[in-house]
């Protein structure tokens, strides 16, 4: 425990560093395309790539700080209770006064994800005020940097990406990295050089990091590994999913399940994963462990 603005908080094992937002989640069971109009069901959740690794990283057992920007509004208010009845470190989070707490909104179908619009404005109007807890010795300074997992999420600008990569409050940490969507993925270029950065993405992912297309993710892996990267776990979808170092890539196939849902794998397995290999697992083991969870998740059901 420690002791912030005069009251004890628990002691984060890991940060998670990104948005933190409200999921507005339509699906439905059937198949959907442009224009379609079906019944289903609408729900509201606690969302957004840092908020989705916390929440799968508290079933495996760990503790994780939010580093992140939420409104003062009844939305915002909402989302912090929430994310300390699941028993997060809300402590650091940076709470704006005239800045709305972010939202997602996603469509899904029994074909998958239909389409889908995250406003992560807030999160990236605040920049650098998300990591003063980095600086002011709260969780660490540039002579004591914090030293430990983090994850970071794509929402963050490039600006405040590229400031992360080059910054000394970020060099004793063991970074993990995940794009928000394909859309931001080439933001994680200001990353690929890091020394202790390991890259969390999908095929598509990889491929658009690295110009081209990949046909498996032991390729993606080569692809990115060539291009700087220092580690790399690549995914895709049903099929093999791989990690990689310079030293080996290792390759596995993920259990076959019926899909039911898609938004949030992805935070899943990496969560799934940092959690394995915090925890003592060995590189197969931990990727092994974080394939079943997604599994798990995608099917409908819990990962622990």
């Amino acid at each position: 425990m420690v002791r912030q603005n005069g009251a004890m908080t628990k002691t984060p094992d890991i940060l998670c560093i990104g948005s933190v937002l409200w999921d507005i989640i339509g699906r439905a069971n059937s198949h959907m395309r442009v224009g379609s109009d079906v019944p289903g069901r609408i729900t509201r959740l606690p969302g957004g790539v840092a908020m989705n690794i916390a929440m799968t990283l508290r079933r495996f057992g760990m503790t994780p700080a939010l580093l992140t920007a939420i409104g003062r509004d009844a939305e915002g208010e909402d989302l912090i209770g929430e994310a300390q009845r699941m028993g997060m470190v809300c402590d650091y989070i940076y709470r704006s006064d005239d800045l709305p707490t972010d939202v997602y909104m996603a469509v899904e179908g029994a074909n998958g994800l239909v389409a889908a619009v995250a406003d992560a404005h807030s999160l990236e109007a605040s920049g650098e005020k998300i990591l003063r807890a980095l600086r002011d010795g709260s969780l660490g300074s540039e002579t004591a940097p914090f030293a430990g997992p983090v994850a970071l999420d794509g929402n963050l600008t490039e600006e405040l990406l590229y400031m992360i990569a080059k910054s000394p409050l970020f060099r004793e940490a063991d970074l993990r990295v995940a794009p928000a969507s394909p859309g931001k993925a080439e933001r994680l270029l200001a990353l690929l050089g890091h020394p202790s950065a390991t890259l969390y993405v999908n095929l598509e992912e990889a491929g658009l990091l690295c110009q081209t297309t990949f046909d498996s993710s032991a390729r993606a892996v080569h692809g990115l590994l060539d291009r700087g990267a220092f580690r790399v776990l690549v995914t895709d979808g049903g099929a093999t999913a791989s990690e990689g170092t310079r030293d080996n890539i290792i390759t596995q196939q993920p259990p076959e399940v019926l899909v039911t849902r898609i938004t949030g794998a992805g935070d899943t397995f990496m969560a799934a994963h940092i959690a394995s290999e915090t925890q003592g697992m060995d590189r197969a083991a931990a990727l092994t462990r974080a394939l079943d969870a997604a599994a798990t998740y995608v099917s409908g059901g819990t990962p622990i």
